[in-house]
């Protein structure tokens, strides 16, 4: 019983094929418009930062780094992760570029992250201008450096990698969005089908009549037309 009623599921789906395929097709048609003409291209620059020994410690020839020091360091990555976006170190920033941005856009577009179990704080910048993320990204780390100093007194933290300019845009991933849109029309479709052979209830073959109404046929007259398509073809 169950192999029949995966035949007919086949079977309804095959003959609902045309529109299956039109329904995906205008997916993936409406999924590369949005992509190109509606999403506007955002670009992300990085910077990477590392808590490393103070430039006491380095002035100590003697002096090597010890465990309590690495304990305190990936303490504080926590902390610099936050002090990253504060509102004195955004507005510096902004005051020294001369970027007309609201210290609150900036702070929504500033990505700060810590590597897992490392002491390396990576700071991302995403904007409509690669070039503008860049330099954003390039100086929120050089003034964070300098607040650290100011606040805490010691220079425990170095740029590892400064930011370049991207080339392409980080939202934007045409083949990932059309896939995306063809599985979306594909779950439309197959919602349309169930619905639609649903709320199909004509007869359709004998079957059909067997299946619903528990009697059996007796006799079945083919269509007129199909006959005559037959005579048709048996004189040419």
């Amino acid at each position: 019983m169950e192999e029949i009623d995966l035949r007919e599921m086949f079977q309804i789906f095959w003959n609902k094929k045309i529109p299956i395929i039109i329904i995906v097709i205008m997916f993936i048609i409406t999924g590369f418009i949005y992509t190109t003409k509606f999403t506007t291209p955002m670009y992300s620059s990085s910077t990477t930062l590392v808590l490393a020994s103070s430039e006491d410690t380095k002035a100590n020839a003697n002096t090597t780094i010890t465990a309590t020091d690495i304990t305190i360091n990936s303490k504080l990555v926590s902390t610099y992760s936050e002090l990253v976006k504060s509102k004195n170190i955004l507005r510096e920033v902004i005051n020294n570029l001369g970027i007309q941005m609201d210290e609150e856009i900036l702070r929504k577009h500033v990505k700060v992250s810590s590597v897992k179990n490392t002491e390396l704080i990576e700071i991302t910048v995403e904007d409509e201008n690669p070039l503008i993320a860049a330099k954003i990204a390039n100086e929120i780390a050089k003034v964070f450096t300098d607040k650290v100093k100011e606040i805490y007194n010691i220079s425990n933290v170095q740029i590892v990698d400064e930011a370049e300019i991207a080339s392409t845009p980080s939202n934007i991933n045409p083949v990932k969005n059309m896939i995306l849109f063809a599985g979306m029309g594909i779950v439309v479709a197959i919602i349309y089908v169930i619905i639609a052979n649903m709320l199909d209830t004509t007869v359709k073959s004998a079957e059909d009549i067997e299946k619903n109404f528990n009697v059996s046929v007796l006799v079945s007259i083919p269509m007129i037309e199909k006959l005559n398509n037959e005579r048709k073809h048996k004189r040419q």
